[in-house]
C-alpha cells in the first residue's frame, strides 16, 4: 500500500493505492493519529487506486470516522472502484460515510 498526502484548503486528501489489509492498516492508522492529534480533522480519502480492503481496513476507517465526528470534523471518501463500493455496500458502510464520486465533488461540498 502507498499513501500520498496533499493539503487542499483545510482538507487533507489522502490517496490510498494498493491493498489495505492486516499487513499494513497500521500505516494508515499512524497517519490518521498524527493528523487528528494535530487537529487536522477534515480528511478526504481518495480510493480510486485502492484494489482491496479487508475488515481490518474497514475497522480503521470506522474508528477514525467516530474520532473525527466527535471532534466536529469531516471524514469523506471518494472515487471508489466498483469492487470497493460493493464491499462498502455489503458492510452497510455506504449509509455511514460521506461518499462522493470524485475529489472535485467532495472538495466542493
Amino acid at each position: 500500500m502507498n499513501i500520498t498526502k496533499e493539503k487542499k484548503d483545510d482538507i487533507n486528501v489522502l490517496k490510498i493505492e494498493g491493498r489495505l489489509d492486516t499487513t499494513n492498516y497500521s500505516d494508515l492508522e499512524d497517519l490518521l493519529v498524527r493528523l487528528t492529534e494535530n487537529n487536522e480533522i477534515n480528511i478526504l480519502l481518495d480510493l480510486s487506486a485502492l484494489e482491496y480492503i479487508s475488515s481490518s481496513g474497514l475497522r480503521i476507517l470506522l474508528k477514525y470516522l467516530k474520532v473525527i465526528k466527535a471532534a466536529e470534523g469531516r471524514f469523506m471518501l471518494c472515487a471508489m472502484t466498483t469492487d470497493i463500493r460493493e464491499i462498502f455496500e455489503i458492510s452497510g458502510f455506504v449509509n455511514i460515510f460521506e461518499i462522493f464520486e470524485d475529489q472535485a465533488t467532495a472538495l466542493k461540498s
